[in-house]
């Protein structure tokens, strides 16, 4: 007698999960390798800085096997019809200002750390970006970061004040307006094919914005209807994964980002860096994370006041990344990181599990526009070392396993951080990604 084999449920059945969650435009690349440019792509424009040259820039990227750029198209600057027409030709980028001994704030930060001192014209610099991208073979993805952090880098406030002074209802419409008189100009420009796609914000849910269901997926609705040949999408920095059904119906892609903070996490709480107005910061932990030539935070100065508006960085924040001892900041992590190894690497699974299985329901794309760890000091190498690149390798594994079409190596995998310099990791994981299968 031949026995059956044992039936143990529906849940033991393998089932075929790397075959991609939607179908891209067939005119896009079959997977996406991206690096994050956002703003830094005109705040670090200044001689020698990482985008001074953005043909070198692009030569570079594509070089290293990456196919799409994200960026910060500053789509209210350029087309919001908020009187800043002058500004969007001729902007000054100061940075974040100078401090008192001389240096600049934020100079120990990642995407803050722009010394500034220079002027552009942003709306022809956008489109040297795609002349350039075009004769790279480079697409691109087109944010706004501008309710989170991009006016804090201009020499005044009237950027700011300009989008500050929208009612907070009305923002996600003038938003999509902008965006559609943008498209027309990249459209008249021949450019449209190179939107690989567009994002009403860069994470709505840590930005100066309603809830996404608050306006947000109506104007979605409304921009795929004026853009039916286009992504038309918004980015979440934390969507709920443990309630996927709860995001609101609209986006045209599943653009969301992997952060498994853990000891990265355990760290800044030890440390109080993330918030604001403590009365005795810097506590003890953090004083002794600090370089020995670290000033008070009154000798540290503040930046302006109309700065700490514009952006959701914190002045705790600015001064603790601006004078933390980078050895003493990774030494901690590498030391407490073994409780948090297994929790850490199983986060960016589940995470990565749940955006794909969210998109696979609705029937789109799905792209991981940001991870894997968190926001760490410029010179601080924990995610760039062999602990950070084994949880980002670990996240573009899973990704590819559960048919995530787009994905970055990193955050940090781009000219304004220290990891470009790493040159044959990003050549190698990109091109396993590009060999993957996408059926």
């Amino acid at each position: 007698m031949t026995e059956s084999p044992r039936y143990l449920g529906s849940g033991t059945a393998e089932v075929d999960t790397a075959s991609l969650t939607g179908a891209p435009p067939s005119r896009l690349p079959s997977r996406l390798t991206i690096t994050l440019w956002d703003f830094s792509w005109y705040t670090r424009a200044e001689d020698g800085g990482p985008y001074a040259d953005l043909d070198a820039a692009c030569a570079k990227a594509a070089d290293l096997s990456y196919n799409t750029i994200r960026i910060c198209a500053a789509p209210l600057l350029l087309f919001g019809n908020l009187g800043l027409d002058h500004l969007a030709t001729d902007l000054d980028i100061e940075g974040l200002g100078k401090a008192p001994d001389g240096g600049i704030y934020g100079r120990g930060t990642r995407w803050y750390d722009a010394p500034g001192g220079y002027r552009l014209n942003l709306q022809a610099r956008l489109l040297e970006l795609f002349d350039a991208a075009a004769r790279h073979g480079l697409v691109i993805i087109l944010a706004s970061w501008e309710y989170q952090q991009s006016t804090v880098f201009a020499g005044s406030p009237r950027w700011f004040d300009a989008i500050d002074a929208v009612p907070l209802h009305h923002r996600y419409r003038v938003l999509a307006d902008s965006w559609d008189r943008l498209i027309g100009a990249l459209t008249a420009a021949g450019h449209r094919n190179r939107i690989a796609m567009v994002e009403l914000h860069n994470e709505v849910d840590f930005s100066i914005l309603p809830a996404l269901a608050e306006g947000g997926s109506e104007q979605l609705h409304r921009l795929r209807q004026l853009h039916p040949d286009l992504l038309v999408t918004a980015s979440y920095g934390k969507p709920p994964h443990l309630a996927m059904h709860t995001v609101p119906d609209g986006p045209g892609a599943a653009q969301f980002h992997v952060y498994s903070y853990g000891v990265l996490d355990a760290l800044q709480q030890r440390i109080d860096i993330r918030s604001e107005g403590t009365s005795d910061f810097p506590n003890p932990a953090l004083t002794a994370l600090l370089r020995p030539d670290a000033p008070s935070v009154a000798e540290y100065g503040r930046l302006a006041d109309w700065k700490y508006r514009a952006t959701v960085v914190t002045d705790q924040m600015f001064y603790g990344y601006d004078w933390i001892d980078p050895e003493a900041w990774d030494t901690w992590l590498c030391n407490e990181y073994g409780p948090y190894r297994e929790v850490m690497r199983r986060e960016i699974d589940s995470r990565v599990i749940a955006i794909a299985e969210w998109a696979r329901w609705k029937g789109i794309p799905a792209v991981v526009g940001e991870g894997w760890i968190g926001y760490t000091p410029l010179q601080g190498t924990f995610e760039e070392g062999p602990i950070g690149r084994d949880l980002a390798e670990r996240g573009i594994r899973t990704a590819l396993k559960n048919g995530i079409w787009g994905m970055v190596l990193c955050s940090n995998a781009a000219p304004h951080h220290p990891l470009w310099t790493n040159e044959a990791w990003q050549r190698r994981l990109n091109q396993f990604i590009l060999a993957a299968p996408t059926n």
